[in-house]
């Protein structure tokens, strides 16, 4: 598989294949009884979301479970609760940004803002990450597969 080049035909491709993912999700919920959340943002930062129940809520319990796995796998420093709620505020405040605002009708100063918002979220992961690091000895290569997001960069 490679990248579309052509921007036209990469964006008709992206709905296409979001509208087949989103009825897909559907289906499952529907059929299976499964609680689905799906959320895709387009190259352009727009959030499409779906849920069969409530996003927050389904996110929510993913936390816990994820927290009960991480509990199992002998979690590291990393898993201390009380950086949670600063780092789920600010992915809150990002996500409440997202959905009052379209990127494709944004001006500079609102992209200024959500760029400083994902700058400091970064920055913090950055400097967490490396105390995990001086912690556990700095033995740690590429991602933990406990992180709570499973996101690849670059790939979509």
């Amino acid at each position: 598989m490679r990248r579309i080049e052509d921007k036209a035909s990469r964006q008709v491709r992206f709905s296409k294949r979001r509208a087949g993912l989103f009825k897909k999700a559907f289906e499952l919920a529907l059929l299976c009884d499964a609680e689905v959340a799906l959320l895709v943002f387009s190259p352009a930062g727009k959030l499409y979301e779906y849920s069969s129940s409530s996003i927050e809520g389904t996110y929510d319990r993913y936390q816990q479970f994820a927290g009960a796995r991480r509990d199992l796998n002998g979690g590291g420093p990393s898993t201390n609760s009380d950086e949670n709620p600063s780092v789920q505020s600010r992915l809150r405040e990002i996500t409440s940004w997202s959905l009052q605002n379209n990127a494709d009708e944004s001006d500079a100063n609102e992209l200024e803002k959500l760029e400083k918002l994902l700058t400091n979220a970064l920055t913090d992961t950055k400097s967490k990450k490396m105390l995990a690091k001086q912690n556990s000895g700095g033995s740690t290569s590429g991602m933990n597969s406990n992180s709570p997001r499973g996101q690849s960069e670059g790939n979509t």
